[in-house]
């Protein structure tokens, strides 16, 4: 079951459109601009990590700067084989101790901007692999 919240949709920016191919019934990204992402065409502007079949909303992080590895424990018991993290406009690296940790808990993270990070998620939920993107908004 997928879970969703309503979000204000009237927008008036323009918003770069991603058409996927086939995902029936997953969550992908729709759109994006610099504030907010779309995710099956609902508008979300605060952080959040997005799996093909679930959603965590409300993620408490805003900078890259403040992420530590129990931000992403979360994820444990969905078992991704990779974490796509979305640092937002620019691509940020978070602190090398941080990324050493996710290794040690054996998760495979990338990094890059949010837009990337929006178009290689769909990319590899496509292609049925099993990946989150943690995105910062």
């Amino acid at each position: 079951m997928h879970n969703h919240s309503y979000c204000d949709q009237n927008n008036t920016e323009k918003t770069l459109k991603l058409h996927p191919a086939n995902f029936a019934h997953q969550h992908i990204f729709t759109g994006y601009g610099d504030d907010y992402v779309l995710i099956n065409q609902t508008r979300y502007e605060t952080s959040l990590i997005v799996l093909p079949e679930h959603l965590i909303e409300n993620w408490p992080i805003i900078s890259v700067s403040q992420l530590e590895a129990r931000h992403f424990e979360c994820l444990m018991p969905y078992s991704p084989e990779i974490i796509i993290l979305g640092t937002g406009v620019k691509h940020k690296f978070p602190d090398q101790s941080l990324l050493n940790q996710l290794m040690r808990m054996g998760v495979g993270i990338e990094i890059m901007d949010t837009k990337a990070c929006c178009r290689t998620y769909n990319i590899l939920v496509e292609e049925g692999r099993h990946v989150a993107a943690a995105i910062l908004i």
